[in-house]
């Protein structure tokens, strides 16, 4: 398969660089906020996770389509049903956690999904980028019941792509 076009962009705010993908999910608001958050249906493109799933808790997930399946403790910062998710990655072997959220919009025959990273590393946006490409590329393929997507399809192909964001 050809690799697909990149549709992440760079924005520079006070708090540093955010990368912000968007998404047009062809179902309601409701199916998308439950393909978000329900562990039935994240097993089915990001990975299955524990926990009560409560703003302020600690669930555990994992990373179903990585080598080895790690599991990661990921920190809910805020849950808004059905239109904002906002959690916390974190890792204590390499020290670093990543900031995430997810919002939904209801329109008239779809969904759209605007997916924010702050303050990345413009220095690592190269493997980032396409990483969360394939990812919500996954999550389009679980709704629509689309073949899976390869992730050989997204790096390194959209690489230069997402470095030429970092400048």
């Amino acid at each position: 398969m050809a690799t697909p076009t990149p549709t992440g962009r760079l924005v520079s705010t006070e708090a540093g660089q955010h990368l912000i993908l968007e998404r047009s999910l062809p179902v309601g608001l409701q199916e998308a906020w439950t393909s978000l958050t329900d562990a039935e249906h994240t097993a089915k493109w990001i990975g299955r996770w524990e926990g009560n799933g409560h703003a302020g808790e600690t669930i555990r997930l994992q990373l179903g389509f990585e080598d080895d399946a790690p599991w990661a403790d990921v920190r809910i910062i805020v849950c808004e049903a059905p239109n904002r998710l906002r959690v916390v990655t974190l890792d204590a072997e390499v020290n670093t956690a990543w900031d995430l959220a997810v919002e939904l919009t209801e329109g008239t025959a779809s969904t759209d999904l605007v997916f924010t990273m702050y303050s990345v590393d413009p220095s690592a946006v190269g493997e980032i980028g396409p990483g969360w490409e394939y990812y919500l590329d996954q999550l389009m393929a679980s709704l629509t019941g689309a073949p899976m997507p390869a992730f050989e399809d997204y790096y390194p192909g959209q690489q230069e792509y997402y470095r030429s964001l970092a400048g």
